[in-house]
């Protein structure tokens, strides 16, 4: 099955609030397997602006510390899933751990 996972980057890991990042890792995978990956620059911070965007980019999954409600329900709508509360780690590292069942989500950092 094919995915295109974007995670939101702080100097190459995960960022904490989703809306602030400096770019997003947009990893392709097939079967399990990472086929691609490039970075993009998100557009300035416009609530709600976001998850059409990267919904533009084909993407499927977002991988995330913390996302408000609001984004949830818009990435939700345009059928992109969103696992929130991921450890602060390696983009890349994250993609695996998504890929093998074992990433860990816990509680979304984003409190509104």
């Amino acid at each position: 099955m094919r995915k295109r996972i974007a995670i939101p980057l702080e100097r190459g890991n995960l960022c904490e609030h989703f809306g602030h990042c400096q770019q997003f890792a947009i990893v392709d995978t097939d079967n399990g397997m990472i086929t691609g990956e490039s970075l993009a620059t998100p557009p300035p911070h416009e609530p709600g602006l976001l998850p059409a965007w990267l919904a533009e980019k084909g993407v499927t999954d977002v991988i995330a510390g913390g996302m408000g409600q609001r984004a949830i329900s818009l990435f939700n709508s345009n059928n992109i899933n969103v696992f929130t509360g991921a450890p602060l780690k390696n983009y890349t590292d994250l993609v695996k751990d998504f890929l093998n069942g074992t990433l860990e989500a816990g509680a979304n950092y984003c409190n509104h």
